[in-house]
């Protein structure tokens, strides 16, 4: 961070610190109480991650801090493992912030940041829309000040309903809260004023002025005072399993939306951030976070916004904001004693409204109706099953997803088109022809044991509806980028299978490593040199000339290289 950090910009990132600070106090309490931990610890979860990320994160503004996206898991697995003791929901949420930042370090180390592609958009927008309904359904029994216990998001609701309709819910709450809610809804559209903060100080003010908190209306109450302290948190008894599930799924989820949120500022500010490194600062920041009292951490699509707008040059704006957030903990810890719940609940709640997303989803819709059903289903399953069973979902559907593509890959029979360079699909070209006893075929994805057998029936289905008999087979293998030990053995029997009829099998266009993978396979006695061409054009010439026919191609082999 000081490495070329030029003394111009510390006015400018002081005053951008000071700026997030009136941000990251109440959010950092609100995301702590939507998480099942103590509101303090909100606060500790911004003040080390922030100082942790600015020495080892390459982003120059990212924010780090307590996040909506991350409550609902971490919610999910707090309540199951605490039965409503704060200090053991502090050591489980604890353990989850140190299994999610040593999974981030170590896929970073290994950089193996490019794990999160894994997961498409409409996959993405799924369970965020899950976690989002999750997230601000958790919050509704705090607007009305009721209070039961944790069955899942639909059972949640019904719970409510039943509350409510028992005369159960404190209108007094519910009005402040509902209050803050608009407000900051209101106040959002615009980018330099403070609506959280302006809410949350109304509500307060609301609450001393009226005593409300005699009226029934759940206030924070005194927070300790002093920095958190260094604890190796440990929950005897608690359920690790599911600590380690929901720390790998934080980490998951952390990452995304982390990488997605640099990638977005550094093109703005046309620099480039290492996704390795990110997932590295993400997870010291993580394992620091758990080690101090505090829970799982992400970055911050608003309170990034916040520091890029007051004008943040480097991660010294974090910094600052930490230390005054530290300041408020030495200082002032009673200054939060009288903030509503229902006030924190309604900050929860607008975040979470940020998180849906709809537009795209109609794009989706219009376009890729599969994909909008995939992003359903993920929807479904964090809805009805909770966020982490919700996200394992999401993640089995994104890898079912990655090998449908490669199990059932579109393939062609290739023949001439007149007056249309290269050769093309027969499919899509009708009135393509088959150059005699020759037979192109391509296949538009890696070889691999899901579909190896495939690859075998479809091009002796290809060999069988020939218009001629077909005395060689060309398998176009641009397309084709790799091979594995499965689909190797089937080319060893493709290979007798069709000699037996008389049949050769050649390739042209194969890429280098994939040739290196067949001969490590060994099968260069049976696929010689001369069985490879470098071109379509350059494969159909050999044949033309070594099968003794007169047929001469109407264009010349150069421009005989395409296929489509």
């Amino acid at each position: 961070m000081l490495k070329g950090y030029h003394l111009a910009w510390l006015r400018n990132d002081i005053v951008a610190g000071l700026v997030l600070t009136t941000m990251l106090v109440p959010v950092g309490v609100a995301y702590a109480e939507a998480s099942g931990v103590p509101g303090v610890c909100g606060l500790y979860a911004t003040i080390v991650p922030l100082v942790a990320y600015a020495i080892f994160g390459p982003s120059r503004i990212l924010v780090l801090g307590p996040d909506s996206a991350l409550a609902a898991p971490v919610l999910a697995v707090v309540v199951l493992s605490t039965v409503g003791d704060p200090s053991r929901a502090i050591a489980v949420a604890s353990m989850m912030a140190i299994v999610s930042g040593l999974v981030c370090i170590v896929f970073g180390v290994l950089k193996l940041g490019f794990v999160t592609e894994l997961l498409s958009k409409p996959i993405r927008y799924g369970y965020m829309n899950g976690i989002a309904l999750t997230v601000l359904i958790s919050q509704l029994p705090k607007l009305f000040a009721i209070s039961f216990d944790d069955r899942g998001p639909l059972r949640d609701v019904a719970s409510l309903v039943n509350a409510i309709a028992a005369g159960q819910s404190n209108w007094y709450s519910f009005a402040v809260g509902a209050g803050s809610l608009i407000l900051i809804l209101l106040l959002k559209r615009f980018d330099k004023v403070p609506g959280i903060l302006i809410a949350v100080v109304l509500a307060t003010s609301c609450v001393i002025a009226f005593d409300l908190d005699r009226a029934g209306v759940k206030v924070l109450g005194t927070i300790p005072q002093g920095l958190p302290a260094f604890a190796l948190p440990w929950a005897s008894g608690a359920d690790i399993v599911r600590i380690v599930l929901g720390g790998c799924a934080v980490a998951l989820i952390a990452f995304a939306d982390t990488s997605v949120l640099s990638r977005t500022f550094a093109a703005r500010a046309n620099t480039r951030v290492d996704p390795n490194q990110e997932m590295i600062g993400l997870g010291v920041a993580n394992l620091a976070s758990g080690l101090f009292q505090g829970f799982p951490i992400s970055s911050s699509s608003s309170r990034t916004p916040v520091a890029e707008a007051a004008g943040a040059r480097t991660q010294m704006t974090g910094v600052v904001g930490a230390l005054a957030v530290a300041a408020v903990l030495l200082a002032a810890p009673n200054l939060l004693r009288h903030l509503p719940s229902s006030a924190l609940a309604a900050v929860v709640i607008a975040a979470a409204i940020g998180l849906f997303e709809f537009e795209d989803l109609k794009r989706i819709y219009r376009i890729q109706k599969w994909e909008f059903w995939l992003s359903i289903c993920c929807f479904v399953g964090v809805a009805v099953f909770g966020a982490i069973p919700g996200i394992c979902i999401a993640v089995v559907i994104a890898i079912i997803e990655f090998l449908w593509d490669g199990w059932r890959p579109h393939y062609a029979v290739l023949g001439r088109v007149d007056g249309l360079r290269g050769y093309h699909d027969m499919k899509r070209y009708p009135l393509a022809v088959q150059i005699p006893g020759l037979l192109l075929f391509r296949w538009d994805a890696p070889l691999f044991f899901a579909n190896a057998e495939l690859f075998q029936q479809r091009l002796i289905e290809a060999v069988d509806q020939a218009a001629t008999p077909v005395r060689r087979v060309v398998i176009t293998a641009e397309p084709v980028t790799s091979v594995d030990v499965t689909s190797a053995d089937m080319l060893r029997d493709l290979h007798r299978s069709l000699q037996e009829r008389g049949v050769e099998l050649h390739f042209a266009e194969m890429k280098d490593p994939v040739r290196d993978k067949l001969r490590r396979f060994e099968l260069s006695s049976i696929f010689p040199d001369t069985c490879f061409h470098p071109t379509i054009g350059s494969a159909v010439d050999t044949y033309i000339r070594t099968s003794g026919q007169d047929q001469v191609t109407d264009l010349p082999s150069d421009d005989r290289r395409g296929a489509s």
